[in-house]
């Protein structure tokens, strides 16, 4: 099923796609069930590709992991026991997904400082997951990784569906997207989102 609002013409569409993981492969265990999901996050990223009209040459990154963009187009992935998600745009971008569930304090602490939960009175762990990707998908776009979590800071709430982050000076625009569970995260920017959820296996 694709989600299909209908678009503000000002700005450019991405398209991130979600996959569901197959029951089968749901079972995998080690490095085949790693192998697989990256496989299966690179399905959903020639979805999303397609719908760009971009066509995907061989996908590389650089020694710490980062993808590297081809022919002015960026790509994210991201891949969990249940789901996989892609999305390519023409700027840096990032796409995060999490199931939502319970978690310890100390990772609340870790993941945000005090003035960001205060942002919000909602639900604990929605919150938390919500803070989660969208800073996993800042952090993806500008490949610099985990190690600056704490840098990244949510500064405002607009709605359930997205919040702002200050990150190097910078202010990043999030989308989110729930589903059976899930949460995903994208960069908006400037960007019209349009989700492709294929979440049945």
């Amino acid at each position: 099923m694709e989600t299909n609002p209908i678009p503000d013409t000002r700005y450019p569409i991405i398209y991130p796609a979600i996959l569901a993981v197959p029951d089968k492969e749901q079972q995998l265990k080690g490095r085949e069930k790693v192998s697989f999901l990256s496989k299966h996050a690179r399905k959903a990223l020639e979805i999303s590709a397609k719908k760009s009209h971009v066509q995907l040459t061989s996908l590389k990154k650089d020694e710490k992991g980062v993808p590297l963009p081809f022919n002015g187009n960026y790509w994210s992935l991201s891949h969990k026991p249940k789901y996989v998600a892609g999305v390519i745009a023409s700027t840096p971008i990032g796409i995060d997904i999490e199931k939502i569930r319970s978690c310890s304090k100390a990772l609340f602490r870790k993941t945000a400082h005090d003035s960001e939960w205060e942002l919000s009175d909602t639900d604990p762990f929605i919150l938390f997951y919500r803070y989660w990707t969208s800073k996993e998908s800042v952090l993806k776009a500008s490949g610099t990784g985990i190690r600056d979590l704490s840098k990244c800071r949510i500064i405002r709430i607009i709605n359930d569906n997205h919040l702002v982050i200050d990150y190097r000076n910078q202010k990043w625009l999030i989308e989110h997207f729930y589903f059976d569970e899930h949460i995903a995260s994208v960069v908006k920017n400037d960007f019209h989102v349009e989700w492709i959820n294929q979440v049945t296996s």
